[in-house]
C-alpha cells in the first residue's frame, strides 16, 4: 500500500498519474504545485476536521482557538472529560459536539486506534471511521488522507473536486458524485494525489482555495 509522507511522495505519485491518464497532463501544467498539507494522526487531527465542516476558515480557527485555551491540548480524553456545558463555551454545535464526544470516548476506551488506522487498507480504515455517528465519508476521506497518509483515497462527494472533474473533461454540467468516483478508479493506487491536484486546478480556475481544512 503506498504511503504519503513527504512532498517526494506527492511527485511520484504525479508522475506515475500522468503515466496512467494522459488527460492529467495539462491539469497538472494549469494546477502547479500541488499541497502536501500533513498533519499528525490522532484525535487532535480529526477533531480539527469535525469543527472545521460547513464553516469559514475564520469560524473555524476562533472554535479551536478557544478549544486550545479551555483544554491546552486537544485530546480524546481531555475532550471525554469535559464539564457537560463546556463545549457550548468553545463556539460547537450540537451536532458536532455530539460527535467529537462519540469519537472521544472510543479513543479514549481504546475501541478506536486512530493512529493504526494508517496501516490499514482505505476499505477497512473508511469502515472503522464511518462506523462512529456524525462521521461521513467526506470526513473519514479527509481524515485518511491529510493525517493518515493514505495515497489512495479520493472524496468523490467533494463539490469542488467534482467542479474541478467537470471543468477539466469539458462536462457542461458538474458530475455527481458516482460520476465522479468512476473517472477516479483509473487513478489508483494514487488517487489521493489525483485529488490534489483537482483542488489545486480548482484553486486557479476560480481563484478559490477548495482544500478541507486540516
Amino acid at each position: 500500500m503506498q504511503i504519503i509522507r513527504d512532498e517526494r511522495d506527492i511527485e511520484r505519485g504525479l508522475a506515475a498519474l500522468l503515466e496512467l491518464d494522459p488527460r492529467l497532463r495539462p491539469v497538472a501544467a494549469e494546477a502547479g504545485t500541488l499541497p502536501l498539507r500533513l498533519r499528525e494522526p490522532g484525535f487532535e487531527g480529526l477533531a480539527h476536521i469535525i469543527v472545521s465542516q460547513v464553516v469559514s476558515r475564520a469560524s473555524a480557527d476562533a472554535i479551536w482557538g478557544k478549544m486550545i485555551a479551555g483544554m491546552g491540548q486537544v485530546t480524546a480524553e481531555g475532550y471525554a472529560g469535559l464539564e457537560p456545558e463546556a463545549w457550548r463555551s468553545f463556539g460547537l454545535s450540537r451536532i458536532k459536539h455530539d460527535t467529537l464526544a462519540r469519537v472521544a470516548e472510543a479513543v479514549a476506551g481504546g475501541s478506536l486506534d486512530l493512529h493504526a488506522l494508517s496501516a490499514e487498507s482505505p476499505e477497512k480504515a473508511l469502515a472503522e471511521l464511518t462506523s462512529i455517528k456524525g462521521i461521513g465519508p467526506w470526513t473519514a476521506e479527509v481524515y485518511l488522507m491529510f493525517c493518515g497518509g493514505h495515497a489512495d483515497v479520493f472524496p468523490a462527494g467533494d463539490v469542488a473536486l467534482q467542479a474541478a472533474v467537470g471543468m477539466a473533461f469539458g462536462h457542461e454540467v458538474r458530475p455527481l458524485a458516482k460520476a465522479v468516483a468512476l473517472e477516479a478508479a483509473v487513478w489508483a493506487p494514487w488517487r489521493s494525489v489525483a485529488a490534489r491536484l483537482f483542488w489545486a486546478y480548482y484553486a486557479v480556475k476560480t481563484r478559490r482555495d477548495a482544500l478541507p481544512i486540516v
